[in-house]
């Protein structure tokens, strides 16, 4: 208002014409910032105008008026202005917004024009609401909500994706118009991206903060595909169908399928048997026509299965008087086919026949010789071999050989089915007094059972005792060292000597057990020096609680019966108690001896039941969330979330399937001071084998010759071969009909709890020979060889007295707490909780996983709390001895989700307030 306001009149006389008509009146209008805004009027006809604003007249002053003249109507036209200031608008104090309005006037009267508002435009900074990310399915409904800053004028909402603005016009499947809200009614997986919610007027833009969206896909299997064909073409074999995840594939961390991708059943393909003849009949009476016949059948064996029929006659016949006999003028001593077969001769009435031509034949039968033929026609007889070639003609004992016939063994239908007994004599010689009990029932001195020995003069001797003396040691003390758990057949030692020990001081306990106090810390038990271990993680223990665990080794036959062709891999293995519940599966390890090859061998894990009965819990190609199977080459690395009695079988689904045995040479001095025994062993490739039969070495005061070497023995059925060659022939002299022993196949096979296949006795011509250098060869026939070079003193002063190295777990059965992990607690936090979290990209602990070669069943890790922490686990179970945390943080920087260091790490705390930086540090 003004000083004057009130002289101005509310109407003025005007002369006869019309009222003000207003061409243009003033708009509502907003202050940006200090800038004034420009009210306006223009009216006609029009003789005054002013405004009022807020109630009150501006003061004439304030107004710039311009006038002009209508020409089309001659009609004078006035226009006025006004400014209105920030101060005027902030100064007004009133129940509505600052207001102004023109009054024109002209001779009939006044006009008055609309109000027209003036507000102080702004915008605040923050969103009262802004878009959150979401994880959605595809097709399912995405709803990003978004309330825009308090503003005016009011803000208007824009969205943007990826930084492009969204054009809902353009996209029926996009809605922006409610309430500022974007709807996308069905997700599509280009759908996929960062969102915006951008918020302007006159004023100022604001930007929300970005809400990522992901939709992902769960995956679903395609269809099986069909059996693929035996891939054997003769007897047992396998055929498998597959099916894989890509129906979908899962994308941007969608889950992956459940269930198996690969299925396996077991076929057999009827192997073609060709037709051979049997042996001809005995030649028929001679017939008035001068002629006798004979008959043959091709049933040794019929053909089958396709194979190839006899060839050849079945049936001939003869002139039986050398051709002096003819009939019809023909001479009957040619071929002639036959339709019927006459009836074999009974022993005794050949006999009369053949004597009636010679009295050295009747001589023959009358001692009862061509009988006893006849009765075993196509067997061969079995001699025994004097014992003192297999003892050395230690002791008196008396023993029986019964042959049976072996389904495995070439032939076997051929062996006689005799009982020979002999009683074996030679001088017993005692030592001292703790001795005198082995030197009786040692298993040195008793026949090897069912061996066969092959002799230089080609024939076969073959010895069928099948119960052998056991003898119980006492025990002592010492530990039992192994190799390398990465490869039990090899010693990676710095010479030969090294290697070799003096066996005194390996224990012969007969439990391998040990236990330990574990708490939420968790921990680590060790067998001492047989590769298996068990892997308490951190927080599977309740807190303000702690169990003894256990954990053993079954070392007497195991309980568990292999069902048809399978065979058990490596030890039985316990660990309880069985009512500790876990809330985090731990990691079992167990050495196996498999060449692990899945086209050859189907692998399962078992558990025995409180019944003492064994089930199947998985098979390790097997999709499963209840447990985990890792096979490595020389182990396998159990995650299970119950303890019990566990065992690795193995079925061979094909001819090469391959079991790894370690071969090993022991000798000693016997009691006669110039025999030398060689004893030599197949076990199987795992180091608890090698410390049982180095803890019955101990007994026998045996001496490891040379480093032991891993043989591949094929499921092909063919048997072993043991020999010694290249003995000094003016030195030392083996004894008769051991040079070379031959073991069947299905002993090596099923894995016998008594490895002694061979032993040989040497004998040297003098005392003052001292050394013995010769070479033992193992060998499966149409297989495998391995070649051991002895070279050794046979005094047992000249020997040194060297010790095995063996990992730390030795010295060190438990481990509890954080020195018992490779990787320190605080890192290993951290890694969780980078790698657990989902990304845009999928999720991370799944890159983990294969950057750490575990690429088979990820369902399992995707039911655990925390997958990361459970693969961390795997790698700590599978690295206990290398400890390589190198390898992980290359894995890691790969991924790209870490820059540290990996290094060997030792924690001496459990939590660490930084990385550390030095080479000591993650």
């Amino acid at each position: 208002g003004n000083e004057n306001s009130e002289s101005l009149p509310e109407s003025i006389p005007s002369a006869p014409g019309t009222l003000p008509h207003f061409l243009e009146e003033p708009d509502d209008s907003y202050i940006i910032k200090s800038n004034p805004i420009v009210l306006r009027c223009r009216a006609v006809p029009a003789m005054q105008i002013f405004f009022k604003c807020n109630g009150e007249w501006v003061h004439q002053n304030e107004h710039v008026s311009h006038e002009s003249l209508d020409e089309a109507t001659g009609l004078k036209v006035r226009e006025v202005s006004i400014n209105v200031t920030r101060q005027q608008v902030e100064d007004f104090h009133g129940p509505e917004d600052y207001w102004c309005q023109c009054v024109a006037w002209s001779h009939l009267g006044t006009s008055k024009s609309r109000k027209a508002s003036v507000r102080i435009a702004y915008l605040r900074k923050n969103f009262e609401q802004d878009p959150q990310g979401k994880e959605v399915p595809i097709e399912g409904m995405i709803v990003l909500h978004c309330r825009p800053p308090e503003g005016v004028p009011a803000a208007e909402v824009e969205w943007l994706k990826n930084e492009e603005p969204i054009d809902s016009n353009l996209d029926e499947n996009i809605d922006t118009r409610a309430d500022h809200n974007l709807i996308i009614r069905q997700a599509r997986l280009s759908d996929s991206g960062n969102y915006t919610c951008m918020a302007a007027n006159i004023v100022a833009k604001r930007r929300s903060l970005s809400a990522t969206v992901v939709v992902y896909v769960n995956g679903g299997w395609s269809s099986w595909t069909e059996w693929s064909s035996c891939n054997a073409r003769c007897g047992r074999g396998w055929q498998k169908r597959s099916r894989t995840c890509t129906n979908p594939a899962p994308l941007n961390g969608g889950a992956f399928c459940e269930g198996m991708s690969v299925q396996k059943i077991t076929c057999t393909s009827l192997c073609p048997v060709d037709g051979n003849w049997e042996v001809w009949s005995e030649w028929s009476v001679c017939s008035p026509e001068c002629e006798h016949l004979r008959v043959r059948e091709c049933a040794a064996p019929a053909p089958r299965n396709g194979g190839k029929h006899c060839e050849g006659l079945s049936q001939e016949s003869e002139n039986c008087t050398e051709g002096l006999c003819i009939q019809d003028k023909k001479s009957l001593h040619e071929i002639k086919s036959q339709k019927s077969r006459p009836e074999k001769s009974p022993p005794w009435l050949l006999c009369a026949r053949l004597g009636a031509g010679s009295s050295f034949l009747m001589e023959l039968c009358s001692m009862g010789v061509i009988q006893g033929i006849l009765s075993h026609s196509g067997e061969y007889g079995v001699d025994v071999i004097d014992s003192s070639a297999l003892t050395g003609g230690f002791q008196t004992f008396n023993f029986k050989t019964v042959r049976q016939g072996n389904s495995l063994l070439l032939n076997s239908s051929l062996q006689p089915d005799l009982t020979v007994s002999r009683t074996y004599s030679g001088p017993i010689c005692l030592q001292d007094p703790l001795d005198k009990e082995l030197m009786t029932e040692s298993s040195l001195f008793n026949p090897l059972a069912d061996i066969k020995v092959k002799v230089q003069s080609s024939f076969m001797v073959s010895l069928g005792v099948t119960e052998r003396a056991e003898y119980q040691g006492k025990a002592h003390p010492g530990t039992f060292p192994h190799g390398n758990h990465r490869a039990f057949g090899t010693i990676q030692a710095r010479n030969k000597a090294m290697y070799i020990q003096n066996l005194a001081s390996i224990s012969t306990s007969s439990e391998l057990r040990t236990t330990a106090l574990f708490g939420h810390l968790g921990g680590r038990l060790v067998v001492p020096n047989t590769g298996v271990s068990l892997l308490i993680p951190h927080g599977a223990i309740p807190e303000e609680s702690s169990w003894e665990i256990y954990l053993a080794i079954t070392q007497k036959e195991s309980s568990l019966e292999p069902e048809g062709p399978e065979v058990l891999l490596g030890p039985e293995v316990s660990c309880g108690p069985p009512e500790l519940s876990v809330s985090t599966p731990f990691a079992l390890t167990i050495p196996h001896c498999a060449h692990a090859d899945p086209q050859h061998w189907n692998i399962h894990l078992k558990r025995r039941t409180q019944q003492g009965k064994w089930e199947e819990v998985m098979s390790v190609e097997e999709e499963t969330t209840s447990c985990y199977c890792l096979l490595d080459p020389y182990a396998c690395h159990i995650l299970l979330n119950s303890f019990g009695t566990y065992a690795l079988i193995g079925e061979p689904i094909s001819d090469c399937a391959v079991r790894q045995l370690k071969v090993a040479v022991f000798g000693c001095l016997s009691c006669n001071s110039l025999d030398y025994n060689l004893r030599v062993y197949c076990m199987d490739n795992t180091p608890c084998a090698f410390q049982e039969v180095v803890s019955d070495e101990r007994l026998q005061g045996g001496q490891l010759l040379e480093e032991p070497k891993l043989l591949h023995f094929k499921g092909n059925t063919c048997s072993l071969q043991i020999s010694v060659l290249d003995v000094p022939p003016f030195l030392w002299r083996i004894k008769p009909f051991t040079a070379c022993q031959e073991v069947p196949f299905s002993r090596v096979w099923r894995g016998s709890p008594r490895p002694l296949l061979g032993a040989f006795s040497l004998e040297r011509f003098s005392p003052a020979t001292t050394q013995l250098c010769c070479k033992v060869c193992v060998r499966q026939l149409q297989g495998h060889e391995q070649l051991l070079h002895i070279q050794t003193s046979v005094l047992e002063t000249e020997r040194e007295n060297i010790t095995f190295f063996a990992h730390e777990d030795s010295n060190f059965p438990a481990q509890l707490g954080p020195k018992a992990f490779k990787i320190p607690h605080s890192i290993r936090q951290r890694i969780c909780a980078t790698f657990d979290a989902p990304s845009a990209k999928g999720k991370d602990w799944q890159m983990l996983a294969q950057k750490n070669s575990i690429n088979r069943n990820l369902s399992f890790f995707a039911t655990q709390s925390s997958p990361s922490a459970v693969i961390l686990d795997l790698w700590e179970a599978r690295h206990q001895h290398d400890g390589d945390l190198d390898s992980l943080a290359c894995a890691l920087e790969e991924i790209g989700r870490t820059h540290s260091k990996v290094s060997d790490v030792a924690e001496p705390e459990l939590e660490e307030p930084e990385f550390p930086s030095s080479r000591n540090g993650l």
